[in-house]
């Protein structure tokens, strides 16, 4: 058995063993937790208000430093929350509503 599962014995189908991937369960953890934080759920609605953003209108407007935001972001794109479009030399920032609405389903589900 490995560091990265768990192997149960499932209860509603008698004698078959249920895998568990804990390194999946990490990595779901770690979308949810990308949302679960104040000023990235503050770049999300700023994007969402303007329908697309630099990482320099974004840290201008919410006054930020420019790392700071930067590294929000690239937490937000890592969970696929935001998609990016690049214009030149600008990369543009805009919100991923089919992943949310996507972690919106997930989240009803692992609740009832």
């Amino acid at each position: 058995m490995s560091n990265y599962s768990i192997t149960l014995n499932d209860p509603a189908e008698s004698g078959t063993l249920l895998k568990v991937d804990l390194l999946e369960v990490k990595k779901a953890a770690l979308v949810l937790r990308a949302l679960n934080h104040k000023l990235r759920q503050q770049i999300l609605r700023m994007i969402d208000e303007h329908g697309k953003m630099t990482v320099t209108e974004l840290y201008v407007k919410l006054r930020l430093e420019q790392s700071v935001a930067s590294q929000h972001l690239a937490i937000l794109r890592k969970a696929g929350f935001v998609k990016t479009e690049r214009d030149g030399k600008y990369i543009y920032y805009s919100v991923n509503i089919n992943r949310l609405q996507e972690l919106n389903q997930f989240v009803k589900e692992l609740l009832n």
